[in-house]
């Protein structure tokens, strides 16, 4: 019997997004595919570019959970668990969900079999994705904050929407 693969791919960022880095994920993710003599049919390719992985309403994701419960698969490669998911109660419940539907995901950068061991390296992957995330985050609130502070930057690049940005007249300056 054939397996019923699908691709998973993600990036956050609408710069990674702009710079196609997903682009680099599934050229590994095709290239395992191949090398498992898996066929991967075009509409079970799942790319959510621009969704954060703490969310678990993305587009992508949502269509791979459907495509799982309506029993189209049976693996799903992801080339890492953060791809998945950087919020470890949603990764497991992502891989959970997909387990008691026979589907069966293969992580690339470290493949895990159902050794207790591994599953365990799995679920501490996800702790240390997320604590990854939240230091990313602060990091970038502070830098963010700084150049305000110094005047190097507005503190929106774009403002929200509803809002406009009112820049304070230049006074000239008398000799």
């Amino acid at each position: 019997m054939t397996q019923r693969t699908a691709l998973y791919a993600r990036v956050s960022t609408t710069r990674q997004q702009e710079e196609r880095t997903v682009a680099s994920q599934l050229a590994v993710l095709e290239k395992a595919a191949e090398g498992m003599g898996l066929l991967v049919a075009a509409e079970h390719r799942y790319v959510d570019e621009g969704y954060s992985g703490s969310r678990l309403d993305r587009p992508d994701l949502d269509a791979l959970r459907d495509a799982a419960a309506d029993g189209l698969l049976d693996l799903v490669l992801v080339y890492a668990p953060d791809r998945l998911a950087r919020n470890y109660v949603h990764q497991q419940l992502v891989l959970e969900e997909l387990g008691k539907r026979g589907v069966q995901v293969h992580f690339l950068e470290r493949p895990v079999s159902q050794k207790p061991e591994d599953l365990l390296l799995v679920q501490m992957q996800g702790v240390i994705a997320e604590y990854e995330r939240a230091k990313i985050l602060e990091r970038t609130r502070r830098g963010r904050l700084h150049k305000v502070k110094s005047g190097q930057m507005l503190p929106f690049y774009n403002p929200p929407y509803g809002y406009r940005v009112v820049r304070t007249p230049q006074v000239p300056q008398s000799a």
